[in-house]
């Protein structure tokens, strides 16, 4: 008789469940991410510059190797995410922020003295591709409204890369007011056996790594390090060798002369015409840090109003 009753049960389920497949929508499978697909984020956080002008008490070096905390300004950053399968994204974000760097935070001789300094807003804009090997799992395992329990959370990883282009503008700092200094031609742009003006709008290469953290079914806070790596060694305005400072102020006045070189005078022939001012083997980058808020625009999987009413009204209690 037990054996009997159970059999019906689990007949009866069985017919339930092909007579009314919106119940299924319940339960999460293979498709459940394509109801998620689209995201909207914000994020705030710190921005950093890797270039010539770095700090550290040591010769300039490449990446990372002359970080400069001291240096550390704001960033913010918008964003919109389409998740094209399960663990594959692709998106389009836009990032403000400020790189900064100046000679005088190192003890390094010839780069104390040399005494160069820059400020930049930088405002980029990107579309990467994503790849989430581990994702976040927030809500319920069976996605039922009321339920408590078997609640993932798990953290996810991603990493991600792209194209994007960027706008800097490097200033210096005299006298209390900030001046342009792509305009003075400080290396002597365009001047006879100088280097080519630069401009101010570029190309760039983003890339880096990402974890994320759900916080309900709909909202994620995630932590992401970016590098971005350019196609140019002027964002700070320093690359290549010292112009002649005459034909500097006759071109483009004293101004251009200046702060093509406010040595402190400490290392005698340093900054003579034709001695290096910057690397120019080695382009500049930045990086940025931020912590994101990433909100789901939610889909329901179907566009009957009644079912989503269902839906939203639902509770289930065991």
């Amino acid at each position: 008789m037990r054996f009997s009753n159970a059999l019906s049960a689990l007949l009866l389920l069985a017919s339930l469940a092909a007579s009314a497949p919106a119940g299924a929508q319940y339960f999460r499978d293979s498709n459940y991410w394509k109801t998620h697909r689209r995201e909207i984020s914000a994020g705030i956080g710190i921005s950093n510059f890797l270039g010539e002008l770095g700090g550290r008490n040591q010769i300039g070096s490449p990446f990372v190797w002359d970080l400069e905390m001291s240096q550390t300004k704001p960033t913010f950053s918008l964003g919109y995410r389409y998740y094209v399968a399960k663990s594959l994204a692709v998106r389009a974000a836009g990032t403000y922020g400020v790189l900064a760097g100046h000679d005088n935070l190192t003890k390094e001789v010839f780069r104390q003295n040399r005494n160069l300094s820059f400020r930049s807003n930088i405002i980029e804009g990107q579309v990467c591709f994503e790849w989430h090997p581990f994702q976040e799992a927030p809500g319920h395992l069976y996605d039922l409204r009321g339920v408590k329990g078997m609640a993932p959370s798990r953290t996810g990883l991603y990493v991600f890369a792209g194209v994007g282009g960027f706008y800097f503008n490097p200033m210096a700092q005299i006298d209390g007011a900030w001046v342009e200094l792509q305009p003075l031609h400080t290396e002597g742009q365009g001047l006879p056996n100088g280097p080519e003006e630069y401009a101010l709008m570029q190309l760039c290469i983003p890339m880096g790594i990402g974890v994320r953290r759900p916080l309900n079914k709909t909202m994620t806070i995630g932590l992401e390090l970016q590098y971005t790596k350019t196609f140019t060694d002027y964002i700070d305005d320093v690359s290549g060798v010292y112009y002649d400072k005459t034909a500097l102020a006759e071109n483009f006045g004293l101004l251009s002369a200046y702060l093509s070189d406010p040595s402190l005078g400490a290392v005698p022939g340093q900054t003579a015409t034709g001695q290096q001012r910057g690397y120019s083997e080695h382009n500049d980058g930045y990086l940025f840090l931020k912590a994101q808020l990433h909100y789901k625009l939610f889909k329901y999987k179907t566009s009957g109003k009644k079912f989503r009413t269902r839906i939203r009204r639902q509770k289930v209690v065991f």
